[in-house]
């Protein structure tokens, strides 16, 4: 196998990256402006908005805009240690192989762990979402109530993107960008016709106010900071996906990295406007259509599109629709990549690490999160709807893990060239530490919280369902770890021997 030899991390001042084994991946066929694009549909930016909109306002009220600004900050600050050791090692495992240079195997595999669990769990409600959404559309809507049907749907929908993943890169951009074009087209006319309603006289709307944006107000009550940060993670979350098709995109050590911080800034841009125009026009009152309306809270689109576009109302449902189908497609894109690498690297079975030679794409692994995801997603269906629901709460915990991951690895990792130049010190060390050091809080938290009985819609031996999800499957990669360090086949990733891909890079 021929090898890649990465000089970026040496070039500027950093730690050579050393090679980077070619997967036989497509390489060179996605731009910046694909990178962008694969950024912004990842974080599904119209399902995400509906869905945690009105659950930011019932525990931040008014300070919402604030506090979509503040979950962005460690988020940015992640970005850019996704760039800087996507410079020096742009693997498709990301924070699986960073980790792994950084602090050891165990890391390492604990890390694509992290990456894994949390794009599974998250399928399983795209799945229900876009079930519950197409249903919304034909007849009468009833049959969106119908969990045997919504789940099937939803079935087909996992297995339709995975097929669309598995036939090639190319194919799935293609469909990528009709999907994005119709969300965020669907978005701006939703926000046309507020701002329309708005400027005409809105009697029940609510005026701006710079208030709104006081960390002083806002932190009267730090534990709903934290807790609303975390609903704003959990929408900012996806942008990763740029540096997962890092060895599929045209100067893959820099443009990743570019298309990760662009699109990080103008989702915080979307969020915040979309956000302020919701609260100007919805208020946020506990009636009608008030974003602190329990009713509403599932979905604060749903509950707004006939008043805001009467007839054109279902354009709001498409949007949603196209925005869970484009992150469906997307989040299957880094689980499969970070498998692929896992296979490559000797931390999985040598069959994950297996390229179609036609598609170029990770055939095998492919097949292996649509599987996972479909299995996930119909077990917890079938056994509680409510299990499910908090399961998808603990996704803040897995997304936490390995971003904070991240932060550590980049500023262990490139600890001795900080000194260097300023750019150093702010870009590889503070900026990446500090945004570790906040997710590392937010997690421990978010944990606290999610121990509560009375948090979530369930609770198991007392204790939260939410926290007993989160817990039990990240606990779960402990068990998968200590297993594949017993198997003949990986044993080696964790003995420091070498494996089938890093002596097959040494000889090239």
């Amino acid at each position: 196998m021929s090898a890649e030899t990465t000089t970026a991390g040496g070039a500027s001042g950093g730690p050579s990256g050393g090679a980077v084994p070619a997967k036989g991946l497509h390489a060179g066929i996605l731009d910046l402006g694909d990178s962008v694009m694969l950024g912004l549909a990842s974080t599904a930016p119209v399902y995400s908005l509906a869905a945690t909109l009105g659950l930011i306002v019932a525990v931040n009220g008014t300070y919402t805009p604030l506090i979509l600004v503040l979950g962005f900050i460690p988020v940015l600050f992640i970005a850019y240690a996704f760039r800087e050791l996507n410079s020096a090692m742009p693997d498709c495992g990301t924070t699986f192989t960073w980790s792994r240079r950084a602090f050891g195997p165990w890391a390492g595999w604990l890390g694509g762990w992290g990456v894994a669990l949390a794009g599974i769990v998250v399928l399983a409600n795209l799945a229900q979402v876009a079930g519950q959404y197409l249903w919304l559309l034909i007849g009468d809507g009833s049959l969106a109530e119908n969990n045997v049907v919504v789940t099937a749907t939803g079935v087909l929908f996992i297995v339709f993107m995975t097929l669309v993943n598995y036939r090639g890169i190319r194919l799935g951009e293609h469909v990528q960008r009709v999907l994005t074009y119709v969300q965020y087209v669907s978005l701006g006319i939703f926000a046309l016709a507020i701002i329309v309603r708005i400027a005409g006289g809105a009697p029940e709307g609510q005026a701006f106010d710079v208030e709104w944006f006081n960390p002083a107000g806002a932190f009267a009550d730090p534990f709903a900071v934290v807790h609303g940060a975390l609903l704003a993670l959990f929408i900012y979350w996806g942008w990763d996906t740029c540096l997962a098709v890092n060895e599929e995109t045209e100067n893959p050590t820099t443009t990743p990295g570019r298309g990760a911080v662009i699109s990080a800034f103008v989702l915080v841009a979307i969020y915040v406007s979309v956000a302020l125009l919701v609260m100007m026009y919805a208020t946020v009152g506990t009636e009608g259509i008030g974003l602190g309306n329990e009713a509403n809270q599932a979905d604060v689109f749903l509950a707004m599109k006939d008043v805001v576009l009467g007839p054109w109302g279902w354009l709001i449902v498409v949007a949603v629709l196209a925005s869970v189908l484009s992150s469906t497609q997307t989040t299957i894109l880094p689980t499969a990549r970070g498998t692929l690498s896992m296979g490559v690297h000797g931390a999985l079975p040598p069959k994950f690490g297996e390229v179609h030679t036609r598609n170029q794409t990770p055939g095998f692994s492919t097949q292996v999160m649509g599987a996972a995801a479909v299995a996930y997603y119909v077990a917890m269906s079938f056994l509680s709807e409510n299990l499910l629901s908090d399961s998808i709460s603990a996704i803040s915990l897995f997304i936490a893990f390995y971003y904070a991951l991240t932060g550590f690895a980049c500023f262990w990792y490139f600890r001795g060239t900080l000194r260097e130049s300023a750019r150093n010190l702010w870009f590889r060390g503070i900026f990446p530490l500090l945004g570790a050091l906040i997710l590392t809080a937010a997690f421990f938290i978010s944990a606290v919280q999610m121990w509560d009985p009375a948090y979530g819609d369930t609770q198991i031996f007392g204790v939260g369902g939410a926290f007993i999800s989160g817990v039990v499957l990240l606990a779960l990669g402990v068990v998968l770890a200590v297993v594949c360090r017993l198997l003949p086949s990986t044993r080696e990733y964790f003995t420091g021997k070498p494996t089938a891909a890093s002596a097959s890079s040494t000889s090239a």
